[in-house]
């Protein structure tokens, strides 16, 4: 017997279809109607070996919110790629990069 969960999202967008809020569900992981300010979805297309996205963010993110959002997404990233494969040489590649860009856009101060 298998298991079903749902999780699900909701967009709220204005007159020109530019998203205003976002709220999500997850009942599994007990979220219930939390607001977010962006959103990356990425789903594999097992088919096409490509991948689906959805990227969205309320036009009231601020722009340094979206610089640190990111960059916790390249380090989400390299955790998945190290846990999924065991390429561990490439997961430290990816992080140094994070770390690079969290520096160029001064996210984190530039250790000499």
């Amino acid at each position: 017997m298998t298991k079903r969960t749902d999780i699900a999202l909701r967009i709220d967008l204005d007159e020109n279809k530019v998203p205003e809020t976002i709220f999500w569900d997850a009942p599994d992981g007990g979220v219930k109607n939390e607001e977010a300010s962006a959103v990356f979805l990425s789903i594999w297309d097992p088919k096409a070996k490509d991948t689906l996205r959805i990227d969205l963010w309320t036009k009231e993110m601020p722009i340094d919110d979206m610089k640190r959002f990111l960059h916790q997404t390249l380090l989400s990233m390299a955790d998945t790629l190290e846990r999924a494969t065991n390429q561990d040489e490439m997961a430290i590649d990816m992080r140094d990069f994070a770390k690079y860009y969290a520096e160029k856009l001064e996210l984190i101060k530039k250790k000499p």
